[in-house]
C-alpha cells in the first residue's frame, strides 16, 4: 500500500516562512510526478504546485506564484513545499499528492492524482 505522509505544518505570522515535507513509500518515487493541494474552509480541495517526474517542469496556482517552491529529492523520495510570505488566506490543510502515471505530465486537478496523504495543517495568523 503507498503511503504519502506530509510533515512541516504549524501556526505562524504573516509573513513568515514554513517548509512542508512529503515522504513516500513509492518504489519508484522518481517515475511520478507530484504536487500539493490544500483545503481551507471553503472544503474544495485546490491546487497549489506540481512538479514532474524528473523536476524540469514546475507548475503554480497563480495565487502562491512567486512565494512557494515546489521540490523533490529523489534520492529521500521526498517532495516539499517552500513557502514564503505567508498571508492569512494560506490557512488551509496542505495534502501531498501523486500520480501513478509513470513519466506523465503536471496537473492541476485532483482527479489526475492517485494518492494523497493525510494532510498537514497550515495556519497564518494576521
Amino acid at each position: 500500500q503507498v503511503q504519502l505522509v506530509e510533515s512541516g505544518g504549524g501556526l505562524v505570522h504573516a509573513g513568515d516562512s514554513l517548509r512542508l515535507s512529503c515522504t513516500t513509500s513509492l518504489r519508484t518515487f522518481n517515475d511520478f510526478p507530484m504536487a500539493w493541494f490544500r483545503q481551507g474552509p471553503e472544503k474544495e480541495r485546490k491546487f497549489v504546485a506540481a512538479l514532474s517526474w524528473n523536476g524540469g517542469d514546475e507548475v503554480y496556482a497563480n495565487s502562491v506564484k512567486g512565494r512557494f517552491t515546489i521540490s523533490r529529492d529523489n534520492a529521500k523520495n521526498s517532495v516539499s513545499l517552500q513557502m514564503n510570505s505567508l498571508k492569512p488566506e494560506d490557512t488551509a490543510v496542505y495534502y501531498c499528492a501523486a500520480d501513478a502515471e509513470a513519466w506523465g505530465g503536471v496537473h492541476a486537478r485532483t482527479y489526475e492524482y492517485d494518492y494523497w496523504g493525510q494532510g498537514t495543517q497550515v495556519t497564518v495568523s494576521s
